[in-house]
């Protein structure tokens, strides 16, 4: 195993053992962490009980560590590390991070044996609107662009 494999590995362990002590106090058996070259930015826990928050999952709590650590949204120059593969709502939250790479650990069929099934979610994302558990309706409010046309009439936004 060369060094980078080794250092990878060494920092899965350490997720694991994070995701293995937040399971112990009573949360969910989930950690992440956020690496910039050879620095642990953010190793952090799901902390839905604990917060009362249903998006505190453990990807989303190292990306918000990271990115007030580093002063940026943009964590192109970073890679996550994750017990378990992302659920979708992490997913999309990786993406608007823009991550460059990320390792994961057990996998979601691993997560729905333990009781955390993501499938319900990857199946409605692709329904009509009509036909989900929980309906979506599109309301057609005639200012509806209004935010968007002020967006692009900004010259001062921040570019996502």
């Amino acid at each position: 195993m060369n060094q980078s494999n080794k250092q990878a590995t060494s920092i899965m362990v350490r997720v694991i053992e994070k995701a293995r002590e937040n399971a112990t106090k009573g949360g969910g058996p989930f950690a992440a962490a956020v690496v910039r070259g050879d620095e642990i930015v953010s190793l952090v826990a799901n902390s839905v009980w604990f917060d009362t928050d249903p998006t505190a999952h453990a990807e989303v709590n190292a990306i918000r560590q990271a990115t007030a650590k580093l002063g940026t949204i943009d964590l192109s120059d970073c890679e996550l590390y994750t017990s378990c593969e992302p659920c979708p709502m992490c997913f999309g939250a990786i993406y608007w991070a823009r991550l460059n790479k990320v390792y994961f650990a057990a996998n979601r069929a691993d997560a729905a044996q333990a009781g955390f099934d993501d499938d319900l979610i990857y199946r409605e994302i692709v329904l009509p609107h009509p036909d989900r558990k929980i309906n979506f309706e599109n309301m057609s409010v005639e200012s509806r662009l209004i935010p968007f046309q002020t967006w692009n009439n900004n010259p001062d936004k921040n570019q996502y």
